[in-house]
């Protein structure tokens, strides 16, 4: 079975063309796969299917072998791969877990549409927020020099996000409209280098009180961008820009 790996400012995934539907998907199987020492590894695997009317469909699994919610770099790279494969030439609506969402590719760069986000719930320290996957964003004066993993993983296993999990965003400001931004990821149980949700959740928490957009973002893997317009309720039209590119191919045997 051929596969692929892509990255997105350090998010990277194994990619799969999956519209013959001949790939197994068993648990144990993607967690092997997305093994950093045993496997391919990424922070994911993401399987490439048909849709009956869109161009294709997003299946995405952490690396703990689980399917999970929307993950915006991961559809950020799958993009770049239809693209690679020839579904599409310049712009395409795929479906994935959490809807519809549109993107357009430009060279290396590609520019995603993600949900409305409707709901934003502010609390003194932190706000949580689902765009596509539920985050956590905390706002601290030195995201650099943070113990993200530790100080994530606290938060992530708490008594009040334990059950269902989240991810967990640490952000700072770091210029007029810049923000740093480091995530911890339920599912990875580690920090990413980038987190495409995160990002997204991270910047519309910051124009809830700031107007210009794009937000500009830099994260451990390199930067990013996020465009949104203000709504009566949350935010709409909002997308995700930022660099995908294929790392190798390769073939696997699946036993």
């Amino acid at each position: 079975m051929e596969f692929y790996k892509y990255q997105g400012t350090g998010n990277d995934f194994v990619m799969i063309d999956n519209r013959d539907l001949t790939f197994p998907k068993g648990t144990s199987l993607i967690a092997q796969l997305c093994d950093r020492r045993f496997g391919i590894g990424g922070d994911g695997l993401i399987l490439l299917e048909k849709d009956d009317q869109y161009d294709f469909r997003m299946v995405y699994y952490n690396a703990d072998g689980n399917e999970s919610t929307m993950c915006g770099n991961g559809g950020r790279c799958l993009v770049a791969f239809a693209h690679f494969l020839g579904v599409f030439e310049n712009k395409t609506s795929f479906m994935a877990i959490d809807g519809l969402h549109e993107a357009e590719v430009n060279g290396d760069l590609v520019k995603l549409k993600m949900i409305d986000v409707d709901t934003i719930e502010s609390f003194s320290k932190y706000t949580v927020l689902n765009t596509g996957s539920p985050h956590y964003v905390e706002f601290v004066d030195h995201v650099e020099d943070m113990d993200v993993y530790m100080e994530g993983k606290k938060i992530r296993n708490n008594d009040i996000f334990k059950k269902e999990g989240i991810n967990v965003n640490f952000v700072t400001q770091t210029g007029e409209n810049e923000l740093f931004v480091r995530t911890f990821e339920r599912g990875v149980e580690d920090e990413t280098y980038s987190c495409g949700t995160g990002v997204t959740a991270s910047a519309l928490t910051f124009l809830q009180n700031h107007n210009q957009t794009p937000v500009n973002i830099k994260v451990l893997g390199g930067t990013l961008k996020v465009y949104a317009e203000k709504a009566e309720k949350g935010f709409h039209n909002i997308w995700l820009e930022g660099p995908a590119k294929q790392v190798f191919r390769g073939n696997l045997e699946v036993k």
